[in-house]
């Protein structure tokens, strides 16, 4: 659930009512792809609950996501075809958001538009951090200022506390459950 914190944790409450208003929920069953590799992806996706096999044509499969996950935001940065495919594991449900609504919304709110794209900036380098760390580049042996691997920066965890609460909301709005 780390990665949604990074999305969360840079956006505002109503932002993030917003999102869950804008959006839609869906379930799929186990073995349903959601992204195919090298085919255009229309929507963000958010992952609610369930596991989603992430996977590379010739490769295999490179890692599994879930609960708090974010799928689909490098194609919705850049608009290339995704460069692996995403099947769920077994059944999922997911707060998936319409390219056509967001970009609406990016293009008429530019504050917003700002926080998101910081939000999105913040995670993809996470992500990046994590896979040079994983294949062993950069590794000096020496201990320096810079953040242990699986750490939160202390930007993001200092608003760890609002990030969760805000998924928890969004996750209890999106399954009817008030409160």
């Amino acid at each position: 659930m780390r990665k949604v914190l990074f999305i969360l944790g840079q956006l505002t409450d109503q932002d993030v009512e917003w999102l869950a208003g804008a959006g839609s929920r869906i379930d799929i069953a186990g073995g349903v792809t959601l992204i195919e590799q090298g085919k255009a992806v229309g929507d963000l996706y958010i992952v609610l609950d369930g596991s989603l096999s992430v996977a590379v044509s010739g490769v295999g499969e490179i890692t599994r996501i879930g609960s708090g996950e974010i799928v689909g935001e490098m194609s919705f940065v850049d608009q290339r075809p995704p460069s692996a495919s995403v099947a769920a594991l077994g059944p999922c449900r997911l707060l998936r958001i319409a390219r056509a609504t967001l970009d609406s919304k990016i293009a008429g709110d530019p504050s917003f538009a700002a926080r998101f794209y910081k939000a999105l900036a913040t995670f993809l380098s996470d992500r990046l951090r994590g896979t040079v760390s994983r294949l062993g580049f950069g590794k000096s042996g020496e201990l320096d200022d810079e953040e242990m691997e699986g750490e939160l920066d202390l930007e993001v965890l200092d608003k760890v506390h609002l990030a969760g609460a805000r998924f928890d909301r969004m996750l209890k709005r999106l399954n009817g459950v008030e409160g």
